[in-house]
């Protein structure tokens, strides 16, 4: 059990994959057109690659469910096997929701929204964009919002 929560802290699928898996080693620039096709093909590979990185882990989490029951005699060992597991299904509840986002922002590719703030309409620092490949609004927009909304919360 120990190994499968090594593995997810090894390699946290919270944030994107560090670089698009394209032989070229391209990587986007503010010398090129905002959002030019290969700009778009660029994040679209990198939004791909995390989703298909998300989907092999669950699938792992998966089998190894199947494959290894809960099988400890002491109440002790059982109750911290649960524990583990629990906090690796509620994991893998966060990232059905990011794969939400991801199919969303790959989405906005296709229309040609992606990079663009849904708040100003101005476009996402590519900075920001590769941190955050599902990014909606700006640094500035975002603080902006999470202001309004704690201001709403504590009225």
């Amino acid at each position: 059990m120990a190994t499968v929560l090594g593995r997810f802290d090894e390699h946290d699928k919270s944030v994107p994959p560090a670089a698009n898996d394209g032989d070229d080693g391209y990587r986007p620039s503010d010398d090129e057109p905002f959002m030019n096709p290969r700009q778009q093909e660029y994040f679209r590979g990198k939004l791909n690659a995390w989703k298909d990185a998300i989907y092999r882990e669950a699938a792992g989490t998966l089998n190894q469910l199947q494959s290894e029951p809960l099988r400890e005699a002491d109440l002790t060992d059982r109750a911290s096997s649960e524990t583990d597991w629990s906090i690796e299904l509620r994991t893998r509840d966060r990232q059905r929701k990011l794969i939400a986002k991801i199919d969303a922002a790959l989405r906005r590719i296709e229309e040609g929204e992606y990079g663009y703030c849904e708040v100003t309409g101005e476009p996402i620092p590519l900075g920001r964009l590769e941190a955050r490949p599902t990014a909606t609004m700006t640094v500035e927009a975002q603080e902006r919002h999470e202001r309004n909304e704690k201001i709403s919360r504590d009225e």
